[in-house]
């Protein structure tokens, strides 16, 4: 998953994370505690139930700073 990171340095490659889960009408948004960095809106049918993963790259283009983290999520109930 991407994330958007306002400033440089908050996050670095292979750190732990956890995230928070936002609610809107029709997405969900996840935030990299403390508020570090926040994802796209993600809708709802492709809800994440892990709440902890791992920074696998932090990158600058002229937009700013983004966080890609990879996540364990557990299989789906049958």
């Amino acid at each position: 998953m991407e994330f958007k990171m306002e400033r440089e340095g908050l996050l670095k490659e292979g750190q732990k994370i956890t995230v928070t889960e936002g609610v809107l009408p029709s997405n969900y948004y996840y935030t990299i505690d403390p508020s570090l960095a926040m994802s796209g809106n993600i809708p709802l049918r492709n809800r994440m139930l892990a709440r902890e993963g791992v920074v696998t790259a932090v990158v600058q283009n002229a937009r700013g700073y983004y966080v890609t983290a990879e996540f364990d999520e557990p299989e789906p109930k049958r």
